[in-house]
């Protein structure tokens, strides 16, 4: 068994290796080498991890919140097991593993912060039982492949049921997530803003319509964005937990802030869902029974990466880049770009292979006609779907460009723009987009 382990870890590590030459990510074809070879292998290696085991589920926001809490880990002097590029699949999650253990198929690791996607849960939890999962938010996601929210509502718990022990940390202000968690039985504790930030929106979609509890209607005394905010049964007594982290003196606009635990804490980058992430990688690792004294140091050095909010500088152009995959996360997103106030360019980048899942009806529930606005210079579309995102456009009156080939348009604004520029893509044009950036970025040096 040792012979066929250490064997695996190489294989897999040369696959990562060629990949990686080639350009390509290679992180789940490492993965499923690894398993082909050993199947116990993740079993193996993350029952070495010498503390805890931190999964993160949810529709939005897993990404940036695992990564986020692996930093705050090893701010602390630990080593820590994470998948950073977002593979959140079975291959995923075993390569994240593989890929950091030695050449002798030994793992050295205090911690592992691992991102797992919804619907893989059911894999992944036979090979570890984590010791915590940080649950973000349940939307609407990839309706060919999750379909309604009660069916990933349901595929959440049942994860939860296989991992009885294991303690929640659930975005309180999410009537969906907390419904799941309660009911589960696992111990949990919360998170959540609990003062209103922002008017209500009568545009936004509120997957939480009705109490899964009753049946009744829900009311808000507020809600944040979707279905985020201060919710109540009109029936019965489902409600709004009590919020244990409670985020508080919300600061939005050119930078984020707020305070927790009297501590207040800044970051130097857009979008009002970003307190949520910060908030829960505080939590968990507040949970761990880290008293963070250097967490604003982890926030000062954190860059965000992979599609997130990540910034280039080309030509004069500054340019952010980020994921946006559904309708509460893309609605998120415009309101991030809108609260830019100089002029802009926007690139929209739509594609439906399967990992975006091929049906992309869910762009006419997205508040596109926000875009209608005087500092918008232009909008170019992209991707394999460019054209149904042209016509999603053209239904609210808002002119756009079509350019398929995205570093021909990313190229051309540039070149033309107003540098000020936002690519905003769906999943699998984010790597590709991201080594576009890099790929330009490094012409110009």
């Amino acid at each position: 068994m040792m012979l066929r382990r250490i064997a695996a870890v190489w294989a897999s590590k040369a696959a990562a290796k060629i990949c990686k030459l080639l350009g390509k990510q290679g992180v789940t074809w490492a993965g499923k080498i690894a398993l082909m070879i050993d199947p116990d292998i993740l079993s193996h290696l993350a029952g070495a991890v010498r503390e805890k085991i931190f999964v993160v589920c949810g529709t939005n926001g897993k990404t940036t919140t695992n990564n986020l809490l692996c930093a705050a880990l090893e701010a602390q002097k630990k080593k820590v097991v994470c998948n950073h590029t977002g593979s959140n699949m079975l291959n995923g999650c075993a390569a994240a593993f593989v890929l950091q253990a030695g050449w002798n198929a030994k793992l050295d690791a205090d911690y592992a912060c691992i991102e797992v996607d919804e619907a893989s849960a059911l894999r992944i939890f036979p090979h570890f039982r984590p010791d915590y999962m940080i649950l973000t938010n349940l939307f609407r996601d990839q309706l060919d492949r999750y379909g309604e929210i009660d069916i990933t509502m349901n595929l959440v718990r049942d994860a939860m049921n296989l991992a009885p022990g294991m303690k929640v940390i659930v975005n309180a202000d999410d009537a969906l997530s907390a419904f799941v968690t309660m009911e589960s039985g696992n111990p949990y504790v919360t998170y959540g803003i609990g003062e209103k930030v922002f008017e209500e929106s009568i545009n936004e979609i509120k997957e939480g319509r009705f109490c899964k509890k009753c049946g009744a209607k829900m009311e808000y005394h507020f809600y944040h964005f979707s279905q985020l905010g201060d919710y109540y049964c009109s029936a019965c007594d489902f409600k709004r937990p009590y919020i244990r982290y409670n985020a508080s003196m919300i600061e939005t606009g050119d930078h984020l802030a707020f305070t927790v635990e009297g501590r207040r804490i800044t970051a130097n980058y857009r979008g009002f869902y970003n307190i949520y992430n910060i908030l829960a990688a505080y939590a968990a690792a507040r949970e761990a029974g880290f008293a963070l004294e250097n967490f604003q140091e982890v926030l000062d050095a954190y860059r965000p990466e992979n599609g997130r909010m990540e910034h280039f500088l080309i030509r004069g152009t500054q340019i952010i880049l980020n994921l946006a995959k559904n309708p509460a996360g893309f609605n998120q997103n415009i309101s991030a770009v809108m609260e830019d106030k100089r002029k802009k360019d926007i690139i929209i980048l739509i594609n439906d292979n399967d990992q975006d899942g091929t049906d992309v009806s869910w762009l006419w529930d997205v508040d596109f006609d926000r875009f209608c606005a005087d500092n918008i210079n232009s909008i170019v579309v992209s991707g394999i779907r460019c054209q149904d995102m042209r016509l999603r456009l053209k239904y609210v009156d808002i002119p756009s460009e079509l350019e398929p080939d995205v570093e021909k348009a990313i190229r051309e604004r540039i070149a033309n723009g107003c540098k000020n520029l936002y690519v905003l893509v769906n999943y699998t044009g984010l790597y590709s987009t991201h080594n576009i950036l890099k790929k330009i970025a490094g012409e110009s040096k």
